[in-house]
C-alpha cells in the first residue's frame, strides 16, 4: 500500500474526477493513498462530510476500505457499481446508503448572457431561505468561493455558486431559483455561466445532485454533464 502524498501524486494515480476533487483535502489534514490500481482520498473536513472517496479495481478498493475505511461519522463513498463489487467482497462488514448524483463534464461551454459574478451576497442570502433553504452552499461558509447571479427587474431572481472546487476541478453548488421566475430557463442561464466559467479555469466542472431530482438532473444534462451514481457505505448491522 503506497502513501501519496500530495495532489499531483494522486492526480498521476487516478483519473476519476471525484478522487482528484478529494484531493483538495491533502492540503488540510487528509491522506491519500494507493493499492492494486485503486485509490483512497481521505477528506476529514470537504462539503461538510468527513469523506473517504474510493475508485478503482473492486479489490484494491476493498484493502483500502479495510485499512482505512473505520472511524467516527467517516463516509466511505464511491460509485454504486463499484460498492456492489466491494460488498460482495466483504458482505459481513458494509451496507450501501441511498444513492446520490455526481455529476461532471470537461471542455467549454459558452457564457450566457445577463449573468456574472456578484460583488455582493446579501440578497443570495435571502434568496436561498427562499428557494433552496437546505442548500449545501451558503455565502461566508468556508470553502464557499464566489456567487453568480441572474437579476429581473433589478432583483437576484437566480444564483449558484462555486464552492469547495480543487485545483483540477472546478464545483458548483447553491442553485436557486426565486419561485415567481421559475420555468423561464433562469436556473439554466446562471448554471450555464457558472459552469463555463470553471471550465475556463480548472478544465473539469463538477455537481453533487439529489439522485430523485429528475429536474436538476435534466438541466444539467443539458448543459453537457454525465451522471454517475454514488453511494457511502455504512457499517453492516
Amino acid at each position: 500500500m503506497r502513501r501519496l502524498r500530495t495532489p499531483a501524486c494522486v492526480h498521476d494515480a487516478s483519473d476519476d474526477p471525484f478522487i482528484r476533487w478529494a484531493s483538495q483535502a491533502l492540503g488540510a489534514g487528509g491522506a491519500a493513498w494507493e493499492h492494486h490500481g485503486a485509490v483512497a482520498v481521505h477528506a476529514p473536513c470537504l462539503a461538510r462530510r468527513r469523506r473517504l472517496v474510493l475508485s478503482g479495481p473492486a479489490e484494491g478498493v476493498a484493502s483500502l476500505l479495510a485499512a482505512h475505511g473505520r472511524g467516527v461519522e467517516l463516509r466511505p463513498q464511491l460509485e454504486v457499481s463499484l460498492a456492489r463489487e466491494v460488498t460482495e467482497l466483504m458482505p459481513s462488514e458494509w451496507a450501501e446508503d441511498k444513492p446520490f448524483g455526481w455529476m461532471d463534464r470537461t471542455g467549454a461551454l459558452d457564457l450566457p448572457p445577463e449573468a456574472g459574478w456578484l460583488p455582493a451576497t446579501d440578497a443570495v442570502t435571502s434568496l436561498l431561505r427562499l428557494a433552496n433553504p437546505d442548500s449545501w452552499a451558503w455565502p461566508g461558509e468556508t470553502g464557499v468561493r464566489r456567487w453568480a447571479g441572474v437579476h429581473v427587474a433589478g432583483t437576484l431572481a437566480a444564483t449558484a455558486a462555486e464552492a469547495w472546487s480543487s485545483e483540477h476541478v472546478g464545483f458548483m453548488m447553491g442553485v436557486a431559483v426565486h419561485p415567481e421566475h421559475q420555468g423561464r430557463g433562469l436556473g439554466l442561464r446562471v448554471c450555464q455561466f457558472v459552469a463555463s466559467s470553471l471550465l475556463s479555469r480548472y478544465g473539469t466542472c463538477a455537481l453533487f445532485v439529489d439522485d430523485g431530482n429528475a429536474a436538476a438532473i435534466a438541466l444539467y444534462r443539458k448543459l453537457g454533464f454525465t451522471l454517475r451514481q454514488v453511494t457511502t457505505l455504512l457499517p453492516a448491522p
